[in-house]
């Protein structure tokens, strides 16, 4: 083996978008190139190119010094077999880091700047800390609406666009914050049932107790490959799926990677984000939903309605009919808080089941109607009573049941977790108010989403009676750590208020 080269080995670490490489103290190419830690460098066999960030490592048992280690994420990059020999180099530093640095000093950017940051980052140039500092710079609304046509078009243009050879590929999205909000699980087999084209790619959870990808898992499969993918809607047209395999724009993938650990979520990259996933995904008309509460996302309509202006003015520019809907985001949607309890509500409204919960159906018909009236042959006001139609008589259940039984249905256990505890009302009255993020708090230290069996069951809503002692919500764990630590938090705060009926919170919008 020469001097140069090393030995691949692969490291059995998810280092989640990143390219991270692993080298020995005592390697000699270490000592010779002068490699420090965190530090970016390229690795090349056959052609191909790596670059990575360095981890220095002094346990021989991780990597021998003769070899270079590389994560999960690198390795597959790489595609090629342990004990492949490489070279490797110092990275030259990404140039588009002076676009960044001229953000950073408050300058406009240009579309070739964002262009350039794009490729950067697609290529793996940026490390994590260079891109928190775009995010930052580009942050707290520092982009005007050009530069956010920009970035949405950088980004859209990063990686694979399907395309389905229609006019009318429908698509609907939720900006987030509201727990139970599974209506995608509704409207899809709806609109499918009805005979347009939605072909559903959804992501997992990262902040809060389930994903639509989550919820749907508990049902089929939805890590499905493109062409699977394409065959699923092509057969019943409609799919639910996991986005994540698709390759659609990519440089949203890895800057979610960085956002979500560091708590950002400005306006700006929120719509770069959506319309770039769903341009890339093919749709043509979308539906945007943007619930508005104190303790939702977006807490005043004011922010709204500016959110509002974006979306519209990016999708007319990148040709994609658009519609915004602000929709009740007071509380949660539904009873259930986590996967197997959101996925028994939307099955218990598929099935027309008098239990289901009234605000999830309601809030999905409504989604589904306006979908419906992108039906060039669906008179305006008539897509809500369709919808209804379709749900009404079975056909909406029937059409979910084969998109089931096409991603790979598996056997459904909808029984959530065997530990329970049920969190009571400490006086008489009504529910005056519910915290979206604490119910969705005390779910997720319960275990959801990672546990599909845990999550809180909902007993009261905004507006309901309650007597003292009587059952607001209850607690579902499998394991007693975490049934432990969301009991805990229950009790210091339910997120629940208990007042007289004029206290209760009113809608800031009619829905």
């Amino acid at each position: 083996m020469s001097i140069d080269t090393l030995k691949i080995c692969r490291v059995e670490i998810d280092t989640y978008h990143e390219n991270v490489a692993y080298l020995n103290r005592e390697c000699s190419i270490y000592r010779v190139e002068g490699f420090q830690a965190l530090s970016k460098i390229e690795v090349k066999v056959n052609g191909t190119r790596l670059l990575a960030v360095l981890n220095v490592v002094d346990d021989n048992s991780i990597v021998q010094p003769g070899e270079m280690g590389l994560s999960q994420q690198a390795f597959k990059h790489l595609n090629v077999a342990e004990g492949t020999l490489v070279t490797v180099d110092h990275a030259e530093p990404p140039k588009s880091m002076d676009a960044v640095r001229r953000k950073i000093n408050g300058e406009r950017l240009s579309q070739s700047d964002f262009d350039a940051i794009s490729n950067d980052i697609a290529e793996t140039r940026y490390s994590k800390m260079e891109m928190a500092a775009f995010l930052v710079a580009t942050g707290q609304n520092n982009l005007d609406r050009d530069e956010l046509l920009y970035l949405t078009r950088s980004m859209l243009q990063s990686g694979e666009r399907m395309n389905w050879h229609e006019p009318l590929v429908a698509d609907k999205h939720c900006i987030g914050g509201i727990p139970g909000n599974r209506t995608s699980m509704l409207v899809v087999p709806i609109v499918a049932a009805h005979g347009m084209l939605i072909p559903k790619t959804s992501s997992r959870a990262i902040t809060s107790p389930s994903g639509t990808a989550d919820t749907m898992e508990v049902l089929s499969k939805v890590n499905l490959t493109p062409e699977q993918m394409s065959e699923i809607v092509r057969q019943e047209r409609g799919c639910l799926v996991w986005g994540g395999t698709a390759k659609l724009a990519p440089v949203d993938d890895m800057l979610i990677s960085v956002e979500r650990p560091l708590g950002i979520d400005s306006q700006g990259q929120m719509v770069a984000s959506i319309l770039s996933k769903k341009l890339a995904a093919g749709s043509t008309h979308l539906i945007i939903d943007i619930p508005v509460g104190p303790t939702a996302k977006v807490r005043h309509m004011r922010q709204a309605l500016a959110l509002r202006k974006l979306f519209e003015f990016v999708g007319d520019r990148l040709n994609i009919h658009l519609e915004v809907m602000i929709t009740d985001g007071r509380q949660p949607i539904g009873l259930g808080i986590g996967p197997i309890l959101e996925a028994r509500d939307v099955m218990q409204v598929l099935n027309n089941n008098p239990n289901a919960p009234a605000d999830l159906r309601q809030k999905s018909l409504q989604l589904a109607g306006r979908i419906i009236e992108f039906d060039p042959d669906v008179r305006g006001g008539q897509g809500y009573a369709i919808a209804r139609d379709i749900l009404e008589s079975g056909r909406a259940c029937a059409k979910m049941n084969n998109i089931i039984k096409a991603q790979g249905g598996k056997d459904i256990d909808l029984q959530p977790g065997k530990l329970c505890y049920p969190v009571c009302a400490d006086r008489d009255g009504v529910v005056t108010r519910i915290d979206n993020f604490q119910t969705a708090k005390i779910a997720r230290i319960a275990g959801a989403p990672m546990d599909k069996k845990a999550g809180i069951d909902l007993f009261k809503k905004l507006g309901n009676e309650v007597t003292k002692g009587e059952p607001l919500f209850q607690i579902h764990a499998e394991f007693p750590a975490d049934f432990k630590f969301a009991t805990k938090l229950a009790q210091q705060n339910s997120g629940y208020s208990i007042g007289d009926s004029e206290q209760v919170l009113q809608p800031l919008i009619a829905f």
